[in-house]
């Protein structure tokens, strides 16, 4: 079972069937000088034992799945951040252009008013 190897395994579920290894072999050392397996127990226990690795393969799969789910979510995520901040920042600097051509606009009136008041406040400077 090459993807269910330990090499291939996450160190967490790694570390997890290291121990449950050792707890099953120091039980069989135990237990071998004492008793006598049969056939069938035998089967059954290699049948326990292809359920295990059966099992771990499949953690192992989700494992993987569920990494690149992640990868591909966070990448989608960064993506749609950075384009909100991109139309945010368009729109307030639109803000700033339009604010300046306002400022400008009204720099020309005001400009224009003073010449009036000026020349409405003295008349004589017309002739």
């Amino acid at each position: 079972m090459e993807n269910g190897s330990p090499e291939n395994l996450p160190k967490r579920l790694k570390l997890g069937m290291e121990e449950k290894d050792r707890e099953v072999n120091e039980k069989e050392e135990q237990l071998e000088g004492s008793l006598v397996v049969s056939d069938e127990m035998e089967a059954n226990i290699s049948q326990i034992l292809e359920n295990i690795d059966r099992f771990t393969q499949m953690v192992t799969e989700l494992m993987e799945a569920g990494k690149a789910m992640f990868k591909e979510l966070s990448y989608d995520f960064e993506e749609r951040l950075l384009m909100v901040h991109k139309e945010k920042i368009e729109k307030w600097q639109e803000e700033i252009r339009e604010l300046r051509l306002l400022d400008g606009a009204n720099e020309e009136i005001n400009a224009v008013l003073l010449n009036a008041t000026y020349l409405f406040h003295n008349p004589n400077l017309d002739s």
